[in-house]
């Protein structure tokens, strides 16, 4: 769970809160304020059965007035269904007079065959039509909609780090190659379950690194990682002024975190009231160490390189570059 509220945490909730939004939004006024309404519809619309009802109605009346106009209207009011619906009260008339039911077929086939009032049927079924590949239409542009805003956000998401940031992202990555690891039986330790090497440059605004915790027979006990915590001024790229290193332990209710904050920001009263929440504040210095403990799990953190940024922000404020080492080991007692 707590993994789970980690993971939450690093989320960008803005983006997802105004699709929600709009997509309830939207909902609302669709199913609402301003439903769609059907006017006007031909008994085309209508189930099977209840086009049945209507044919047999029609027949009644062409029974009683004899009127071919209305009749011949009346079928093509069914559309695609009147067929079907006169060949079943053919079979089954019911009460209806089956002399009256041959000749209104017969009157039908008469005016069909001429092609009388078929430009009529075809206005009346176009019209049908109309509304249905119009509201279909309206739907589509919608979900296309929606499935474009979401795409748009994930190729940004993920173009700013591979394109825009790239430079940042791949120098990051060279460093972490060509950085050397502890050999830390050397120094007399147990070797760790797991080492890595970690990068942040200036410009890679999206930082955010989390591994896995395995033990050598492939069973999960917990991930780590670090990102960014905090930055200050202004304008492209993000000034990052503390990192956050955090280690989930499956085993323990609580994430262990702490806040890795440059030399000026340790010492601002206001950031550090904003970073307190998050966690235990560590000022970086180069070669410091930062040891993280859970239930079972220890984590290490090694400065291994630092350098600060130069600009027209306070000295030491924020990170130019900052590599860390990442060693985690089973905590013993």
């Amino acid at each position: 769970m707590e993994l789970i509220v980690t993971r939450l945490k690093k989320l960008p909730i803005l983006p997802i809160a105004l699709f929600i939004g709009g997509l309830l939004l939207g909902l609302l006024i669709a199913w609402v304020v301003a439903p769609v309404q059907f006017v006007d519809a031909t008994p085309s619309s209508l189930r099977a059965d209840l086009q049945e009802d209507y044919l047999r109605m029609t027949i009644d009346s062409f029974r009683l007035n004899s009127n071919p106009d209305l009749a011949v209207q009346r079928w093509q009011n069914l559309g695609s269904g009147a067929q079907s619906a006169y060949n079943s009260i053919r079979a089954n008339p019911k009460e209806a007079d089956p002399s009256v039911i041959k000749a209104y077929g017969d009157l039908i086939t008469s005016v069909l065959s001429a092609g009388a009032e078929q430009p009529a049927a075809d206005d009346a079924n176009g019209s049908s039509s109309l509304i249905r590949t119009a509201v279909i239409g309206i739907g589509i542009v919608l979900i296309l909609g929606v499935v474009a805003t979401v795409g748009l956000y994930i190729f940004r998401l993920l173009g700013n780090r591979s394109r825009g940031e790239g430079t940042a992202v791949m120098q990051s990555s060279e460093i972490s190659r060509n950085a050397e690891k502890t050999n830390f039986e050397n120094l007399g330790l147990a070797p760790p379950i797991t080492q890595t090497m970690t990068t942040y440059v200036l410009g890679d605004d999206l930082y955010d690194e989390s591994f896995s915790i395995d033990t050598q027979g492939g069973e999960f006990m917990g991930e780590y990682g670090v990102g960014v915590s905090e930055a200050i001024g202004i304008g492209d790229p993000k000034k990052v002024t503390a990192l956050e290193i955090w280690l989930f332990d499956k085993n323990d209710i609580k994430t262990a975190t702490k806040v890795l904050m440059s030399r000026h920001a340790f010492g601002d009263p206001a950031i550090r009231s904003r970073l307190e929440p998050k966690g235990e504040l560590v000022v970086v210095e180069r070669h410091g160490q930062i040891l993280l403990e859970t239930a079972t799990l220890q984590l290490l953190a090694t400065v291994v390189a630092l350098e600060y940024g130069k600009g027209p922000l306070p000295p030491d404020s924020y990170f130019e570059r900052i590599t860390l080492e990442l060693a985690v080991w089973p905590r013993q007692g």
